[in-house]
């Protein structure tokens, strides 16, 4: 790909912290602290751990071979053609359903400043804006990723300095949050609450290794991967852990609404109207930045699938080597399923996309923590290494394991999108085991 159609390192650094912050931290937030208190600031501590060692894993295998097919390129390469079949098709799974979650979120953002317009009517029009901008060209996506990530970032400091501001001055607004360390309001939710948490933790942090998919269309990606990997932990304590103290120092976080955005029903509830208003269209930006980058992913991901014979290879048609159109209108096509579940869902429609979307993450994650072993087993000398590894992966491992037994055990809704894991892997093996001759599929272990 020519020099001027790739990302730039501003692009990457933009895209890498603007990669946290959507529906999970602008909407799941409310539900989050609801069910487990306080103690959400330690939910989010633990899955930035998890994260971080996730990040470290893919940003180890990125630097040492950037292409635009990630995490399934490697597990094809590293494991067999049979792992980077279901790599490849759960990570596509993974962006697509994010990218229904995110529209959806959009509309309920939007209802705040026009309440009245039907979900399913602005899905569309979203999804028909946005598929026009990833047909562009990359940097087009890059660029509109550049300013609408740096518009939540820069509102989300501003964000917290307002509360400093606003403690230091009106130390009232929240009488009770000199309450909130003692053990029994600590963990309001008991075990079981903050065990729930961890999972609308682990959606909160779904996407962020997108970076590794960008870094194949991006410029220097040896030097630029590494700083946007290494600032996660940075990403986790900024965004979501002063974030939520933000909030539970303006306002009792018994009383947030789980139909809004948490930062606009706070500021709304202490008097500041006009800084709630901005923080919806804030939060309505991170919902269609997250919507364009997920466009992105889940198009490159088929790309690759498709380069792989894991799907048909007109999808991997593109001219001068440019967009893959073929395969974003294919996604676009798949996402408009999520406009049909808003017209015959409008309320609830969120929820069950939010739980696949969960599930589809957890198969992920997994699958790049095990390529990771079979990479390090190949290339044990690599310049930029995820520390302690193989032990940094058992544990990561171990704790989406535990997330999965979580969320089987919990509300019938969340137990339900579980069984997506067996079902879908049992889907996809049976489709690679009865078609893989037909496909022509290849191992390109090395």
């Amino acid at each position: 790909m020519r020099n001027n159609l790739k990302l730039q390192n501003r692009h990457l650094q933009m895209i890498a912290l603007g990669g946290a912050i959507g529906t999970g931290l602008f909407f799941s937030t409310a539900k989050s602290i609801h069910l487990t208190g306080p103690s959400l600031v330690l939910s989010y501590l633990l899955g930035g751990l998890v994260l971080y060692i996730i990040m470290r894993a893919v940003g180890e295998m990125t630097v040492d071979y950037p292409c635009s097919g990630a995490f399934s390129e490697y597990a094809n390469r590293y494991i067999g053609p049979y792992a980077g079949f279901i790599s490849g098709w759960s990570a596509w799974f993974e962006y697509t359903v994010v990218c229904m979650v995110e529209v959806t979120a959009s509309t309920f953002f939007i209802d705040y400043l026009l309440p009245g317009i039907p979900h399913w009517a602005l899905c569309l029009s979203i999804l028909l804006f946005f598929t026009a901008i990833n047909l562009s060209s990359v940097r087009a996506f890059g660029e509109f990723e550049f300013w609408f990530a740096g518009i939540k970032i820069s509102a989300i400091i501003a964000m917290i300095f307002f509360t400093i501001y606003l403690v230091v001055f009106k130390h009232k607004l929240n009488p009770q949050f000199h309450e909130y360390a003692t053990p029994s309001i600590f963990f309001a939710g008991g075990i079981k609450g903050f065990a729930t948490s961890l999972a609308i933790v682990v959606f909160s942090f779904g996407g962020s290794e997108f970076v590794s998919i960008a870094a194949g269309e991006t410029e220097n990606p040896d030097k630029n991967v590494p700083k946007a990997v290494n600032g996660v932990i940075f990403r986790i304590i900024l965004f979501y852990v002063l974030t939520i103290l933000a909030i539970m120092f303006l306002y009792p976080y018994q009383e947030l609404s789980t139909k809004i955005s948490p930062f606009v029903d706070v500021f709304r509830s202490v008097g500041f109207k006009r800084a709630a208003t901005i923080m919806d269209i804030i939060a309505i930006t991170a919902a269609l930045s997250s919507f364009n980058s997920c466009i992105y992913s889940s198009s490159r991901i088929l790309y690759n699938l498709s380069i792989h014979g894991y799907a048909p290879k007109i999808l991997s048609n593109t001219p001068n080597g440019e967009v893959p159109k073929k395969a974003t209108l294919f996604v676009a096509g798949i996402i408009s399923i999520g406009v049909l579940v808003n017209y015959i869902f409008p309320n609830s429609a969120i929820l069950y996309l939010l739980y696949v979307t969960t599930a589809a993450i957890l198969i992920v994650w997994f699958m790049i923590l095990l390529t990771q072993l079979f990479f390090r087993k190949k290339k044990p000398n690599v310049k930029y290494r995820l520390p302690y590894s193989p032990y940094t992966n058992i544990f990561a491992m171990l704790a989406l394991i535990l997330v999965a037994f979580i969320m089987a055990n919990m509300d019938d809704m969340m137990r339900k999108s579980v069984y997506v894991i067996p079902i879908w892997i049992l889907g996809l093996s049976m489709i690679y085991f009865f078609t893989r001759k037909k496909l022509q599929i290849t191992s390109h272990n090395k």
